[in-house]
């Protein structure tokens, strides 16, 4: 990369000229051209705090981020025109593919599209279960980015713990799913297996034994001076800048608004249960921290409902009558939104009445809330754009779908 494509004008949308805190650093480096005392740093594609191929293109001057720049597509597998040559059926695998960590929220965006479209209503029982599963699986992904975001803060034991209870997530949801990563679970109409007995005694054993964890999560590492050091007023993203740029789920909550999909788009039974969606002011990386380890009790809650309901339940876990393989969903558009992990999933569906759908869009949470990431560094030490980028939770295959 040569220097005149880096000391370009920002691209970064709403960079404000004026401000107090930016304009010296607009003035030196945008308007009057580089120093003589930048350094072009290259963080990635290949880097283990990017957790992922991830490129991006840091300007430093000493330890100081002057600009920044994220360079996708490195592992872009055209998830969107794969859901354009097959058929609907056919594409419900990729969605496992998408994000990993939170596959069954990226089943259900699919799943709950066509549905939508094609008028399918699912039991009470297919609705409860979906729930359970899909909550368990986001306690899961965000085990693991609590212990790999600790890792990459300095911190090796905490993922010991994480993986250790993300382990005993993995082999319940294998029980009634028959995958451990990348989930297929949802059908329209429900779900492709019911719970047995062994998962829901599993399930109710696990509960109260990671209640106690939480605890020493707290003592081990929430409340340790030297992650509050890291971390504390690091990453300062505010509601305004959320909005800017469409940031969704732990990111925008931990600006202080109380944004979930399950609440302000609701869907499936959420309406019915009792939860809180915490929110946390401070706008940095340790308010998208507590919104998560808050987050873990609050799935718990959801959970317990989920499997006080379910005996009482009523219908299947499939509907009667459910979509054969070669189904073919009517002509029209649809549009379904999950609350997934890391935000916001949108699944945008558009069918001609033929066997493949017409057009396919993703609605991807870590690409929105990557993009803040530019103008949030500016200015910061180098040190602490690892402690930003974590605090975001990316999975890079979202991005690059």
């Amino acid at each position: 990369m040569t220097q005149e494509t880096v000391h370009n004008e920002p691209v970064v949308p709403g960079f404000d000229t004026g401000s107090v805190e930016y304009g010296d650093f607009y003035t030196r480096h945008f308007q009057e051209g580089p120093t003589e005392n930048t350094l072009i740093l290259n963080m990635g594609p290949q880097h283990p705090s990017t957790h992922g191929v991830l490129r991006i293109v840091l300007e430093l001057e000493g330890e100081y981020i002057v600009r920044s720049e994220p360079v996708l597509g490195y592992i872009h597998r055209m998830h969107e025109l794969m859901g354009e040559v097959k058929t609907a059926s056919q594409y419900l695998p990729n969605m496992g593919r998408v994000d990993y960590l939170h596959a069954l929220a990226w089943n259900w965006a699919h799943v709950g599209a066509v549905e939508k479209l094609a008028g399918i209503e699912v039991d009470e029982r297919g609705e409860l279960i979906r729930i359970l599963v899909t909550e368990l699986n986001r306690i899961s992904s965000h085990l693991l980015w609590w212990g790999a975001y600790l890792l990459d803060l300095g911190a090796f034991t905490p993922i010991m713990y994480a993986f250790d209870d993300r382990e005993e997530i993995m082999d319940m949801l294998q029980i009634c799913t028959g995958s451990r990563l990348t989930y297929c679970y949802m059908r329209f109409g429900g779900v492709s297996h019911d719970i047995n007995d062994e998962f829901v005694t599993r399930l109710t054993d696990f509960i109260p034994y990671f209640r106690k964890r939480l605890p020493m999560f707290k003592a081990l590492v929430t409340d340790n001076i030297i992650l509050r050091k890291r971390i504390e007023d690091i990453g300062i993203m505010d509601e305004e800048m959320c909005r800017r740029y469409g940031a969704t789920g732990p990111v925008v909550r931990g600006a202080g608004v109380e944004y979930d999909v399950r609440r302000a788009e609701p869907y499936s039974l959420y309406p019915e249960m009792d939860f809180e969606v915490p929110t946390f002011p401070e706008c940095d990386a340790m308010a998208r921290y507590m919104v998560r380890m808050a987050e873990i009790e609050q799935s718990l809650k959801i959970i317990e409902q989920c499997l006080e309901r379910l005996p009482s339940a009523a219908g299947k876990h499939l509907v009667k009558g459910a979509p054969k393989p070669t189904f073919k969903p009517p002509a029209g558009e649809a549009y379904f939104a999950v609350e997934a992990s890391k935000g916001k999933v949108g699944f945008g569906l558009i069918c001609d009445g033929g066997a493949k759908p017409y057009r396919v869009k993703l609605r991807a949470p870590s690409f929105c809330n990557l993009s803040l990431f530019s103008e949030c560094a500016q200015g910061v030490l180098l040190a602490d754009a690892v402690a930003i980028l974590g605090s975001l939770d990316l999975v890079i295959p979202e991005i690059d779908r």
